[in-house]
C-alpha cells in the first residue's frame, strides 16, 4: 500500500492523520533514514520506522500531533535507554519528525448575498475550500464565485440531502431570511461539522431555536452553534461581518479559543432577558 496515496485518500475523506519520518540517524538503528510511517485518525498505520518501543512512542506522539495540528521532533537515544533494547538494536540515536496530515478546511456557505460574497472572499484568502449554496441562480453562479470548490443553485433542503459533511467541515448560514436560516439550521445541527454559525440578532436566533425546539429538536443541539455568528468586534458592514466570522473559524481551527457555548444558547439556558442583554451591550458602547 503506497503511503503517499493513502495520505491523498485520507485527506479526500476529510480525515486526519500524521506522518512520522526518520530525519537524522547516528550509529546503528533497526531502520533507515527517511523511513516513514502514516498514523491514521483511527489509530491504524501504513509503513514502519522500525517497530519496537520507538515506534510505539512515535505512534502516541502522532495521535497528539494530529489533534494539536502542530508538528514535533522526537529524539531517541538507543544506547542509553534499556527499554529500546529489543535485541535488534546495535546502538545509536535517531530523530523522528512527526507532522500532521490535515483535511482541507471545507467551508459551506448557505446563502449567496452580500455577506456571503464577502465571506467567500475573506475565507478564500484564509485558505478555506468553499462551497456556496443558494436557491437563486442569479446569485449562486460561477461568475459571482469563480474560484469556489462548488456552487450549488438548488433548493436548500434538497442541497442538504446530498451533501456529505465531515467532522472537519465548517458551516455558515447567511441566507436571505429567517425561514431559510431555520431550514438549514435544522439540518446543520445534526451533522458532525466542526463549526456551525448562523447570522442574526440574539432575538432572531432565540426565536429560531424555540421554533425548532417545538419540532422536537433538543435545546442542547444548539449549545455549540455560533450564533450570532462571528467574534464580537462591532462589525456592521458585510465586509466587517465576514472578517469577524473568519476570525472565529480560525480561532477554532487553531485551538486558540475554546469551543464555548453559543451566545444565544447561553441566554436561553440562563433565562436572561434579551432586552437586558441588549441594554448591557449598548452601555459598553
Amino acid at each position: 500500500m503506497d503511503l503517499y496515496e493513502e495520505i491523498v485518500e485520507l485527506r479526500r475523506q476529510g480525515r486526519r492523520g500524521a506522518v512520522a519520518t526518520i530525519v537524522n540517524v547516528r550509529g546503528s538503528i533497526p531502520s533507515f533514514r527517511t523511513a516513514k510511517m502514516l498514523v491514521r485518525d483511527d489509530g491504524s498505520i501504513v509503513g514502519t520506522i522500525g517497530g519496537g518501543c520507538v515506534e510505539g512512542e512515535v505512534w502516541q506522539a502522532a495521535r497528539e500531533v494530529m489533534e494539536q495540528e502542530k508538528p514535533r521532533t522526537l529524539t531517541f537515544n538507543l544506547n542509553q535507554n534499556p527499554k529500546y533494547d529489543t535485541g535488534l538494536v546495535c546502538g545509536g540515536t535517531l530523530e523522528v519528525f512527526v507532522e500532521p496530515v490535515l483535511p482541507p478546511a471545507l467551508l459551506y456557505i448557505f446563502g449567496a448575498g452580500h455577506v456571503a460574497y464577502s465571506l467567500y472572499q475573506v475565507a478564500q484568502i484564509a485558505g478555506f475550500d468553499i462551497t456556496v449554496i443558494d436557491d437563486r441562480e442569479t446569485y449562486a453562479n460561477r461568475e459571482r464565485f469563480p474560484t469556489a470548490r462548488e456552487v450549488i443553485a438548488e433548493d436548500f433542503e434538497k442541497a442538504c440531502e446530498r451533501l456529505q459533511i465531515s467532522e472537519s467541515a465548517y458551516i455558515v448560514v447567511v441566507t436571505r431570511g429567517h425561514r431559510d436560516d431555520m431550514r438549514v439550521l435544522r439540518w446543520a445541527v445534526n451533522t458532525p461539522a466542526r463549526y456551525v454559525g448562523m447570522i442574526g440578532s440574539k432575538r432572531k436566533v432565540i426565536t429560531i431555536y424555540k421554533e425548532l425546539e417545538k419540532e422536537g429538536i433538543p435545546l442542547a443541539k444548539f449549545a455549540n452553534v455560533h450564533a450570532p455568528v462571528g467574534l464580537e468586534i462591532g462589525a456592521i458592514t458585510p465586509e466587517e461581518i465576514a472578517v469577524s466570522i473568519v476570525a472565529e473559524m480560525i480561532a477554532l481551527r487553531r485551538n486558540t479559543q475554546p469551543e464555548v457555548q453559543g451566545k444565544a444558547y447561553r441566554l436561553m439556558v440562563s433565562g436572561e432577558n434579551v432586552e437586558t442583554e441588549d441594554a448591557a451591550e449598548n452601555a459598553k458602547k
